[in-house]
């Protein structure tokens, strides 16, 4: 699978990237919301992870964008946040997205998560 992770964190970024590409996965990074939104059009991922706090465009507003371009929105969108909050969680959901991971994830979430809409999407 295809896996965009979006996030200001370089250190969350690169041990995302790491456990994907240990899950036999192809990773872009972005790290903020505007990047996102080109790495998306250019590289079409079949998932995306997105952080909540960013700087500029936060995860909420990347994720309802992305939702809204056709083309994109039935990409699953999971959530990264430090908080583990119901608001967010819902909050979340009204923009689009599918699932939400509290950070810091272990290399089984990480790999589980994209194992649960692999199999949804019939992508593995």
């Amino acid at each position: 699978m295809k896996v965009l992770v979006i996030d200001d964190s370089n250190t969350i970024r690169r041990s995302a990237e790491i456990f994907l590409k240990q899950g036999g996965h192809e990773v872009v990074l972005a790290e903020d919301g505007f990047d996102a939104l080109a790495k998306v059009n250019d590289y079409a991922p079949d998932l995306i992870f997105c952080d909540i706090l960013m700087p500029r465009l936060d995860g909420y507003q990347t994720c309802a964008i992305i939702k809204r371009n056709a083309k994109f929105a039935s990409v699953p969108v999971v959530m990264l946040s430090s908080k583990d909050g119901v608001f967010d969680k819902a909050r979340g959901r009204m923009v689009g997205s599918q699932e939400y991971l509290t950070k810091p994830f272990t290399k089984d979430q990480l790999l589980q998560t994209v194992k649960q809409f692999g199999a949804k999407e019939g992508v593995m």
